[in-house]
Order: C-alpha cells, then sequence, then structure tokens
C-alpha cells in the first residue's frame, strides 16, 4: 500500500505564493506520475499539474506561469505564484503506478483572500 500525506495549504492574499509537497510512503510505488488536482465548492475536480517519470510536465491553462510542479524521488511539489481567488480549492495529490494502480491523498485547503 502507499500512502500520500499533503502539505503546505493554507490561507494566503491575493498576489502571494505557496508551495505545497506530498510525500509518498509505503511500499516502493514505482511511480509512473504524480499529480496536483483541486476541486472548488460546486465545481468538479479539476487537474492543475503533472510530472510523468522521465520528467515531462502538463499543467492546466488557468496555473501556466504560476504554477510550477516538481519530483524528487517520492516528492511532489507545487510551487504556486501569483495566487488568484480563484485558486481557492481543496488540493489533493495523486500517484499513479506503471501497473495502473492510483492512490490519492487526503487534501489540503488553499484559501486566497484578502
Amino acid at each position: 500500500q502507499v500512502q500520500l500525506v499533503e502539505s503546505g495549504g493554507g490561507l494566503v492574499q491575493p498576489g502571494g505564493s505557496l508551495r505545497l509537497s506530498c510525500a509518498a510512503s509505503g511500499s516502493n510505488p514505482n511511480i509512473y506520475l504524480m499529480a496536483w488536482y483541486r476541486q472548488a465548492p460546486g465545481k468538479q475536480r479539476e487537474l492543475v499539474a503533472r510530472i510523468i517519470s522521465g520528467g515531462s510536465t502538463n499543467y492546466a491553462d488557468s496555473v501556466k506561469d504560476r504554477f510550477t510542479i516538481s519530483r524528487a524521488r517520492n516528492t511532489v511539489n507545487l510551487q504556486m505564484n501569483t495566487l488568484k481567488p480563484e485558486d481557492t480549492a481543496v488540493y489533493q495529490c495523486n500517484l499513479v503506478t506503471w501497473n495502473s494502480e492510483q492512490y490519492w491523498g487526503q487534501g489540503t485547503q488553499v484559501t486566497v483572500s484578502s
């Protein structure tokens, strides 16, 4: 089993920055990709960014040039800059293995408000 533990959420003013981290622990997950999703109240969960084994990345159009995803071993980070109120959501870490197993973190709240 793989456990994902997220950290780094919180309250920030518009224009500010936050860094989310997600650490995978447990049995060796043989990672294919790690990603961050978010879900705002009343909206569907959406992919924010993902990083695939080998290092290629993808971003939602709404966060391009503001967010950066990176990975070091079994940890994935999401650097979020120039935050906007519409970035407010619960952010969840996602891990997919080469065997197509999928794991989710518990979620961390990000609130952008003055």
